[in-house]
C-alpha cells in the first residue's frame, strides 16, 4: 500500500472521529433546523397549477414547407411563422403576456372560490382575498409602512375597480397587481410543433381553473381581434356605401314614380326624354346599389377567412392536487443542508491542514 492511501485512509479516520465525537450536536443542531423548518413552510399557503394547451392555425399566407420545415423545427427553427404575414405569431404570444394590454382586462374575470365564500372580480380578489404567511406578515407591514417614507406621491387615478382602469397610465397599487399577474400566469411556446402551454397559479383551485379557461377566451379574442382586424374595418366601409347606395336608389324610385305618375297619357317628347334620363339613373343606382353588396359579402366572407381557429389539445381542470409548496422535501433539503455545513464547520481545521 502506497504512502498516498495510507495518508487518505488516516484522513478518513480522523474525519470520522470528528464526526462521531460532535454526534449530540449534530442532533441538537438537526432538531432545531428540522422545527425552524416547519416553523417557516408549514404556514405557507398551499398553491395549485392548472394548464392549459392549445394550438393556434397560421396565419393564410403560411406555405406547406413540407420536410424542409420539420428539418428546421427540430433545430428550434420556425420556417412557417418566418413566412406568416402575422406580426403576432406564436413565437410572441409570451412577450403578449407581458403587455399591459393584455393583462388589465383580465381583473374584470369573475372568479368564485372553491368552498363558495368569496365572488368577485380578479382583481378585488388579488387585492382583498390573498392567504399570507402569518409568520411574514408582521415583516411585510412594517417593510411597507417604512416604504411610504420614501416614495413619492401617488397622484394618478384612486380608481382601484377593474373595469376603470387605463392601462396607459395606472396608479401604483394596480401596477402591483398587474405585476402580481405575471407571476402567477405564464405562456410557454413549444418552438418545433408551436402549441401554446397558458400555466396559472393559484391559491384556490377553482379560480386556478376558471382564470385558465378565461385567459385561453381572452387570448384567442385577442388573435382573432388582430387578425380580423383589417376585414372588419373594410366591412364597415362597404356597409356604409351600401346603405348610401340603398338610399339613393330609393329615391331613384321615387322621382322616377311620381314623374310618372304626372305625366301619363303625355305624348311629349320633352316628357318622354325626361322619363328615360330618370329610368336610366335609377339602372345606374341599382347596377350601384348590387355591386357595393356584392362587394360586402366579399368582405364579410373575408372576416370569417381570416378568423384563425384554435384547437384545444388540453382544456382547464380543476386541480385536485396542490402544486406546492413541496413542504417534505423543503424540510429534507434543510436537513440535508444543515447536516453538510455542521460536518464542514467541525472539520475545517482537518480541511485546511490537508489543503496547507
Amino acid at each position: 500500500m502506497s504512502n498516498n492511501k495510507k495518508s487518505d485512509i488516516d484522513v478518513l479516520n480522523q474525519a470520522t472521529q470528528i464526526l462521531k465525537s460532535k454526534k449530540k450536536s449534530f442532533t441538537k443542531i438537526l432538531a432545531i433546523t428540522f422545527v425552524l423548518s416547519c416553523l417557516i413552510i408549514f404556514p405557507q399557503p398551499r398553491y395549485y397549477n392548472c394548464e392549459v394547451k392549445l394550438a393556434p392555425e397560421y396565419g393564410s399566407s403560411t406555405t406547406t414547407t413540407g420536410g424542409l420545415g420539420s428539418l428546421a423545427a427540430s433545430f428550434g427553427v420556425d420556417l412557417s411563422s418566418m413566412q406568416s404575414s402575422d406580426a403576432i405569431y406564436p413565437l410572441l404570444y409570451p412577450e403578449l403576456f407581458e403587455s399591459p394590454e393584455f393583462l388589465v382586462p383580465l381583473f374584470n374575470i369573475k372568479v368564485n372560490t372553491l368552498d363558495g365564500k368569496v365572488s368577485t372580480n380578479y382583481h378585488d380578489y388579488l387585492k382583498k382575498h390573498q392567504k399570507k404567511n402569518p409568520l411574514v406578515a408582521p415583516f411585510v407591514k412594517v417593510f411597507d409602512f417604512a416604504k411610504k417614507f420614501f416614495e413619492s406621491e401617488d397622484v394618478s387615478n384612486k380608481v382601484n375597480t377593474g373595469s376603470s382602469i387605463n392601462p396607459f397610465h395606472m396608479n401604483k397599487k394596480d401596477f402591483g397587481l398587474m405585476s402580481k399577474i405575471t407571476d402567477k400566469v405564464k405562456c410557454m411556446v413549444d418552438k418545433k410543433n408551436n402549441v401554446v402551454s397558458i400555466v396559472v397559479k393559484d391559491q384556490d383551485a377553482l379560480v386556478c381553473a376558471t382564470l385558465a379557461d378565461s385567459i385561453k377566451n381572452h387570448l384567442q379574442n385577442f388573435i382573432i381581434n388582430y387578425r380580423t382586424s383589417k376585414a372588419r374595418q373594410d366591412v364597415a366601409y362597404y356597409q356604409g356605401l351600401r346603405d348610401s347606395a340603398l338610399i339613393e336608389y330609393d329615391d331613384a324610385i321615387v322621382k322616377y314614380s311620381r314623374y310618372c305618375d304626372q305625366h301619363q297619357n303625355v305624348i311629349l317628347q320633352s316628357v318622354i326624354s325626361e322619363r328615360d334620363q330618370l329610368e336610366n339613373d335609377m339602372a345606374l343606382k341599382l347596377t350601384k346599389y348590387q355591386t357595393v353588396s356584392s362587394q360586402l359579402e366579399n368582405a364579410k366572407a373575408k372576416v370569417q377567412e381570416q378568423t384563425p381557429a384554435f384547437t384545444v389539445i388540453k382544456s382547464s381542470t380543476v386541480p385536485v392536487k396542490p402544486a406546492g409548496p413541496k413542504r417534505m422535501i423543503f424540510v429534507a433539503c434543510m436537513l440535508i443542508l444543515a447536516a453538510l455545513g455542521s460536518a464542514v464547520w467541525y472539520l475545517r481545521r482537518l480541511i485546511l491542514s490537508e489543503l496547507i
